[in-house]
């Protein structure tokens, strides 16, 4: 039987953990963005150089299990300590929370930077030739004019994306992050209640989710009235 009792009991202590959850999650999603922008406008152009390094970037990134990564990074990244000694980047990378935020930045960017290739690429053309024939420089029509459509239309995609990086902050409990999922694995060793515990750390990341939903259909709506209406 499920003890209810012990279930809310529980839920403060897992509270607890919800800072550190939205932290790794914000901060990745933040630094994430940045480099879906970059990898996505670089690709734009026709230089093989640059666009097949950043393609192989995606592959491995896409097509490797998230907790794989985590592991190569924080495991890793020890193998080359008198490297990153000699650089000074050691005290960043032997903190388990350096290196998760850095495979949470690195994963979605590769996921980030394919919506908005594609949100780019379906821009339509004649949008970016009519505002050069207007005497708009090419990084003016891109950033007042192109940007501003690629991101509305990659809003639903993008949404999905950063609620897969708030699931992905629970496989950061693996290298010792008490986060939500953390405190909750410490919760079981200590109570042997794996079904309560869970289902109280499920139904937080399923209240968080939701709201982050509500937010982007908030954010949808008001970036594209006219769909609302019609």
């Amino acid at each position: 039987m499920i003890d209810f009792g012990f279930f809310i009991q529980i839920i403060p202590q897992l509270l607890s953990g919800l800072p550190l959850t939205l932290k790794l999650a914000g901060t990745s999603v933040l630094l994430g963005f940045g480099l879906a922008l970059v990898l996505a406008l670089a690709q734009q152009g026709e230089h093989k150089l640059a666009v097949w390094p950043i393609r192989t970037f995606v592959a491995v990134f896409r097509g490797t299990p998230l907790l794989v990564q985590i592991f190569l990074i924080y495991y890793g990244l020890g193998q080359f300590r008198p490297s990153l000694q000699a650089i000074g980047l050691w005290g960043l990378f032997r903190e388990p929370y350096w290196c998760a935020i850095l495979a949470l930045t690195l994963n979605t960017g590769a996921y980030g930077s394919e919506i908005l290739r594609g949100a780019i690429k379906n821009v339509p053309r004649g949008l970016g030739e009519a505002a050069q024939a207007l005497g708009m420089s090419r990084l003016l029509t891109l950033r007042l004019v192109v940007l501003p459509i690629a991101f509305r239309q990659a809003i639903p995609a993008y949404g999905n994306e950063i609620i897969l990086m708030v699931k992905g902050t629970s496989l950061a409990s693996i290298i010792t992050l008490l986060e939500v999922t953390g405190i909750a694995r410490n919760l079981i060793s200590e109570s042997y209640r794996a079904i309560e515990v869970f289902m109280a750390a499920g139904a937080i990341y399923l209240f968080l989710n939701f709201l982050i939903v509500r937010a982007i259909a908030a954010l949808e709506v008001r970036l594209t009235p006219y769909r609302s209406r019609s």
